[in-house]
């Protein structure tokens, strides 16, 4: 059923030949799409997880190396195509840390040079730098200075010229969005001393001389990164001889403990030797490495560091988030298996009984109709057939099909037709009910079938003077289709579980258009149907919990009805639904605070359906967002099997709902592919209708084209069936 508010204007377009522009519904969620993703992106590649190259080149001849340079010192100028090398004085040792800053281990090397009045050289890598920008203001504060380590700390030898000059501007640019200044030293990663030079490594030192750099290898390797024990790296870190040197240490890429406790020691036993601890630069006495940067050059850095601390905290949030949405799936899932198990074994007793008689009294069903002129007939004819006395009242609301001329012209007995200008499904249900003879009132949707014994199961609940209103089981009725079939798996499991577990839990956030019944007291008692939202099914829900009435679920009432078969209308559908669900809770958002009925339903009904219906769905594609993520930069095993894992989780949840509902199981071969492209749209739909709250957009009734696909319920028997008055159905 899909009254509307208001008849069809004139559909809006491109269809006067302008450009046409992409909906604000699809730009918005786009945006969010790919604003996500870059920030992922953009964290997976300051985190080398993203064109990391871990490869390490073997050593290989060095016959085309100059024997001056494998002969020479640790400091190598290849700047204007010369090749001089050079060595530190006797007296001066240079320290150099490679490949930080680390949060943890770089502070305590700091620490430890400004007790002992040291300075020495950082090589940076530009991931690191990115993240700490802070540390390298340190270092530049404290006097030390500043060498380039490449971005990701590849075997350049096995780059291309390109791909260094792009390690070495992203190393640039994270250093002056850090400090504000360039570095024209260089140290190659996993490079060695000079005497190990070979014919893969030379060509990228000549290299990066032409591009205007100092390459600084060592001549004093500490080996920390074998982690020997602080003495061995005391040992290996003193110059031989009384020599000068260049000390190769680490403050990152592990755990450095021992590098720090034999740099506290280092330091002093070298100083009583007379050494002087110095940057590169002084103890060479040579111009400051240091460059400042202005501009746009700096500009362009500090924008480089913001992003990459946005997309930390970013992907931090949507980690946090990912954990909530994991243990509200979690959380749904036992809850549904626990509680509708429970629900399912208590009603289905031999002895269970809504009330001490069974309900017998007429009831009047109304079928509120716009343009339903393709399938009212299925609908009315299968009333017919019900197993308990009824009153049919067909509310024609402005159609322009012809639908209402279609039913009298039916001439079956006990059904009335009342017309009314387009007004919407609120304004129609309340003029049925107006005119309704009953005191129980069943609600249906226009494209909607029932099984003969619908009717008679919907309303046994009321029995029970507690009883207010009953949701009945909605089935799908059109599940040919791949779509359709998806949407059987969601009703089937949206009904079988959720409903079972919120009749538990007593607070049932919606009676459904398609099946549902009510006291005649209880809906005039809150007044009615509201057009206020454009759910009115679940608005009437919540307010007959405020008012203290029970509603509950009758798994035996089932009815038919016809789903959308394309995506367009399913959007439209489920567009509506999410958006009213949301002005159905906001409506009632005064629950939370009250006392009473109202106050029980505010402080368990609303969180829940707010969890379970709003949040939830809203966060679930950040699992699919972290899938990809997984599948694309790793761990792909760890990636895949985790999905594999939720997916049977859903798996086995889904295959409980079909058995209870006693259902065949062969639908849900397809749900691997429901969860990759249907659940996708939902979300999408649902991230529009928080949009539209948000921005405080108004969404009309969007009436979904029908086929008339569903004529019978599958278990209607063949024969004939009586109505109240013994009349028969033609």
């Amino acid at each position: 059923m899909a009254s509307r508010s208001s008849r069809p204007g004139p559909a809006t377009g491109a269809r006067d030949g302008s450009r046409r522009r992409l909906p604000l519904r699809l730009l918005l969620p786009l945006l969010v799409l790919v604003a996500m993703t870059a920030m992922l992106m953009l964290r997976g590649y300051v985190h080398s997880e993203i064109l990391a190259d871990y490869r390490v080149a073997p050593a290989t001849a060095n016959d085309k190396v100059p024997q001056d340079i494998l002969k020479g010192g640790p400091v190598i100028d290849t700047r204007s195509g010369r090749s001089i090398s050079m060595t530190v004085p006797d007296d001066s040792v240079v320290l150099t840390f490679d490949d930080g800053p680390d949060p943890t281990w770089t502070p305590k090397v700091l620490d430890i040079l400004k007790k002992n009045e040291a300075h020495a050289v950082f090589f940076i890598t530009g991931t690191m730098a990115s993240r700490y920008p802070d540390l390298v203001q340190r270092m530049v504060d404290e006097g030390h200075e500043i060498g380039l380590h490449s971005f990701n700390h590849p075997d350049l030898s096995y780059q291309s010229k390109k791909r260094i000059d792009w390690e070495l501007s992203q190393n640039q640019l994270a250093l002056a969005g850090s400090v504000g200044i360039r570095s024209s030293l260089f140290r190659p990663p996993y490079s060695s001393k000079a005497a190990n030079m070979d014919n893969n490594s030379w060509p990228v030192t000549q290299y990066i001389g032409s591009r205007g750099y100092i390459t600084v290898v060592n001549d004093t390797d500490s080996e920390d990164w074998r982690k020997p024990g602080v003495e061995e790296i005391v040992r290996n870190s003193t110059p031989k001889s009384g020599h000068g040197g260049i000390v190769l240490m680490h403050d990152s890429g592990g755990d450095r403990h021992q590098t720090v406790q034999a740099l506290d020691r280092l330091l002093p036993q070298l100083m009583e030797k007379g050494y002087k601890f110095q940057n590169l630069t002084e103890a060479l006495n040579a111009p400051s490495a240091h460059t400042p940067v202005t501009g746009l050059e700096l500009w362009k850095g500090k924008a480089w560091v913001f992003l990459v601390d946005a997309s930390d905290h970013v992907t931090g949030v949507l980690v946090v988030c990912l954990a909530v949405i994991g243990f509200l799936v979690f959380a749904r899932f036992g809850l549904m298996l626990l509680l509708s198990g429970l629900h399912a074994r208590r009603t289905r007793r031999r002895d269970f009984r809504w009330g001490p008689l069974p309900v017998t009294e007429p009831v009047s069903v109304l079928v509120p109709a716009y343009n339903e002129a393709k399938c009212i007939e299925n609908t009315v004819r299968s009333l017919m057939r019900s197993e308990h006395p009824i009153e049919v009242i067909v509310i024609d609301d402005g159609s322009s099909d012809g639908t209402a001329r279609l039913v009298e012209g039916l001439g079956l007995p006990n059904v009335r037709v009342i017309r009314q200008l387009n007004a919407g499904k609120p304004a129609a249900l309340n003029r049925g009910l107006a005119n309704a003879r009953h005191d129980l009132i069943v609600m249906m949707d226009g494209d909607t079938v029932f099984e003969p014994a619908t009717v008679r199961e919907l309303v046994q609940p009321f029995a029970d003077p507690r009883v207010g209103a009953v949701a009945g089981n909605a089935k799908v009725g059109n599940k040919d289709t791949l779509i359709g079939a998806w949407q059987h798996i969601e009703y089937v499991m949206g009904f079988n579980l959720d409903r079972r577990m919120y009749d538990v839990l007593q607070c049932m956030p919606t009676i459904p258009g398609a099946v549902g019944a009510f006291r005649r007291s209880a809906l005039e008692r809150v007044g009615g149907m509201s057009d206020d939202t454009l759910a009115e099914d679940t608005d009437i829900t919540m307010a007959m919990h405020r008012d203290g009435w029970r509603v509950v679920y009758a798994e035996k009432a089932r009815a038919w009805t016809e789903a959308p078969e394309s995506v367009q209308q399913l959007w439209s559908q489920r567009y509506r639904w999410s958006y009213g669900t949301m002005q159905a809770i906001w409506k009632h958002r005064r629950a939370l605070v009250e006392r009473g009925p109202s106050g029980r339903f505010g402080r368990v009904g609303l969180p829940l359906v707010s969890l379970f219906m709003v949040l939830a769905p809203l966060l679930a594609p950040l699992i699919d967002v972290f899938l990809v993520y997984g599948l694309v930069f790793g761990p792909t095993d760890k990636t895949i099997l985790a999905w594999f894992g939720v997916l049977a989780i859903q798996l086995v949840c889904a295959a409980y709902a079909f058995i209870l509902d006693r259902e065949r199981l062969a639908p849900l071969i397809s749900l691997p592919l429901q969860q990759i492209l249907y659940r996708q749209l939902m979300y999408v739909v649902l991230l529009q209708s928080w949009i539209t709250a948000l921005t405080g957009g108004r969404l009309r009734w969007q009436k979904l084209r029908r086929k008339g696909g569903v004529s019978a319920p599958p278990s209607a028997p063949a024969g004939r069936r009586q109505v109240m008055d013994g009349g028969p159905v033609r």
